[in-house]
């Protein structure tokens, strides 16, 4: 029987969907990965943190589930492969971790800040669009391919954590099944451990920012996969730019995004996964702002504070693309797969925010 084909303005509709729902609820949550490392540093608050820890333990527990029911492969994303950059991980996500520090919050807070008015996140989107561009493909990648790729441990099979219990022997469902209990069951505990975490905000940014994640693998990873695509008889995931199965992310995207903004007139440029999903988050913020009242036009207050802004950005798209992701990239979508490069890029990732933040708060009362 003929494959029926969907068609990839199907899938960047739902990716668009899919990005507003998390726009949305981001915005009216408040949901920020730096804005929870910043409220442990600055005043020992663990709400956001909690919030971002219920989000990774829906992801993980909804996406190994897809999996169970054989909807998604998780093997088939860029997460799970047999080379281990432990090196570009650990670099990629402390670089990235300062980078949003300095510019007050990562990729998908920059998108969700652009959708409230603020106009500082616009200039933080252009240069964390040129860092990441000049990472995949121009100055910064021919360093990223000559001195940090090589650094790297070629494994015998995935990096996830599933794969490395299979190839010691375990039950391949019973090998999905105990890390998914242990870790995505653990954080999702921790997170609803404290009295406050009950809050509507926790339990629906949480929520619904996990489950957005699952909805991007539905899409991208069984909804748009085709084994044997009728034109290339190889297997597709149709209208992803990496050629698998994508959820969200927000580095590379955004640089596809400018990408797209700046060559439309060439017609192999065309609106993918990702830059939907980016899309989508803004217009998801935007309505959420609009509805609420709290669209508010933003900018910087002095010279100093658009350099860092600026720098803020490169690093990102530096860090984004070194790493492989960013705080929802790795942070949840690579950590829905249980995969050991998300997790060593979500630690260096809080590692460099909050050096960062105590660097930042030294040279204040340096100065006072």
């Amino acid at each position: 029987m003929e494959e029926t084909l969907v068609s990839a303005s199907t899938i960047v509709w739902l990716a668009f969907a899919v990005g507003a729902v998390f726009g949305l609820v981001a915005h009216r949550t408040n949901f920020c990965t730096m804005g929870a490392v910043s409220d442990i540093v600055n005043m020992g608050d663990w709400n956001r943190m909690r919030m971002w820890a219920l989000a990774i333990a829906v992801a993980i527990l909804g996406t190994s589930a897809l999996q169970w029911l054989g909807l998604f492969d998780a093997s088939k994303t860029l997460y799970t492969g047999s080379r281990l950059n432990w090196f570009g991980h650990l670099l990629g996500g402390a670089c990235f971790g300062v980078g949003m520090t300095l510019a007050s919050g990562c990729g998908s807070k920059t998108l969700i800040r652009i959708g409230g008015g603020n106009l500082k996140s616009i200039v933080v989107f252009v240069f964390l669009a040129i860092g990441a561009y000049m990472t995949m493909r121009g100055l910064f990648g021919v360093w990223r391919v000559d001195f940090i790729e090589p650094v790297a441990t070629e494994l015998a099979h995935g990096q996830d954590i599933p794969a490395f219990l299979a190839a010691a022997g375990v039950d391949p469902r019973s090998a999905l099944l105990l890390p998914t209990a242990a870790i995505g069951g653990g954080l999702l505990l921790w997170s609803l451990a404290s009295r406050e975490a009950w809050r509507g905000d926790v339990l629906l940014g949480g929520i619904v920012v996990g489950a957005t994640v699952v909805a991007g693998w539905y899409v991208s990873g069984h909804i748009g996969y085709v084994a044997e695509h009728p034109e290339t008889l190889e297997e597709a995931f149709i209208a992803t730019n990496s050629g698998r199965a994508e959820s969200l992310t927000f580095v590379a995207p955004l640089a596809y995004t400018l990408e797209l903004l700046l060559l439309w007139s060439d017609k192999s440029r065309v609106v993918t996964f990702g830059i939907a999903s980016a899309l989508g988050v803004i217009a998801g913020a935007a309505l959420h702002a609009v509805l609420s009242r709290g669209f508010r036009i933003e900018s910087f207050r002095d010279s100093g504070d658009l350099a860092r802004h600026m720098g803020g950005g490169l690093l990102m798209g530096f860090g984004g693309v070194t790493a492989l992701g960013c705080t929802i990239g790795q942070g949840i979508s690579g950590l829905s797969t249980l995969a050991l490069g998300s997790i060593l890029t979500t630690a260096a990732i809080i590692a460099g925010s909050a050096a960062t933040l105590k660097l930042q708060y030294w040279l204040l009362m340096r100065e006072a």
